[in-house]
């Protein structure tokens, strides 16, 4: 009878397991680990992960890379033009399902309207001053006129200056009477004003009302 180090008793050429105190089966360090059940949840059988409903519907829904980035590219430019194209034209005819973001809404609408339908000093400024710059030049000789020229031409800014300002609060009562404080979008008095300094053929959109229309 010999005992190795393993605790084997070898007797005349049999092998003997030698008793433990370990109430279970001892496995040697270098022994490969059970795999996991087939019963244990969340787990395959070849030991990975089970993804969950969530994951995988969100692996169906991710977006698929184009076969033809090329094709890709051309559609999405005419996509791009036929929207521009479908702005420019609510922008002549004052549709406003097209119309861009600045210029949705009612409160802007009514705003338009309300400029529109009213002359304000600020749509003749442009050609006015024009006519005064080139009345300067050509006085430049006399100064006593190009003094005149010049004076008129402040009176003009200081003018319209005013009336964009009357705009304004008139601007504000009409909102108080027809909207709540909240329907009104930030900038919209601005927006009003900065129209109404452009001359009416060149206004986008388009004035919808004609001299003395005013919304009711």
């Amino acid at each position: 009878m010999v005992r190795d180090g393993a605790g084997v008793v070898v007797t005349s050429g049999h092998v003997t397991a030698r008793r433990t105190d370990y109430p279970g089966p001892v496995f040697s360090r270098n022994a490969p680990a059970p795999p996991p059940a087939d019963d244990q949840p969340g787990y395959t059988r070849k030991g990975h992960r089970t993804p969950s409903r969530k994951e995988a519907e969100a692996a169906r829904r991710r977006p698929l890379v184009p076969s033809d980035r090329k094709e890709a590219a051309k559609t999405q430019r005419a996509a791009s033009r036929e929207m521009r194209a479908r702005e420019q034209q609510a922008l002549q005819s004052g549709d406003e399902r097209y119309l861009p973001p600045r210029d949705k809404g009612q409160a802007r609408r009514f705003t338009r309207d309300v400029v529109d339908a009213r002359r304000s000093l600020g749509e003749y400024f442009l050609p006015v001053a024009f006519v005064a710059i080139l009345a300067m030049f050509l006085t430049q000789s006399n100064v006593q006129l190009a003094l005149i020229v010049l004076v008129a031409l402040y009176v003009i800014v200081f003018a319209t200056i005013i009336d964009g300002f009357i705009l304004s609060r008139q601007l504000k009562r009409r909102f108080a009477a027809r909207f709540e404080a909240h329907q009104i979008p930030r900038g919209t008095v601005m927006y009003g004003v900065t129209r109404a300094f452009q001359m009416r053929r060149l206004r986008l959109p388009k004035p919808q009302v004609t001299r003395g229309q005013y919304p009711a």
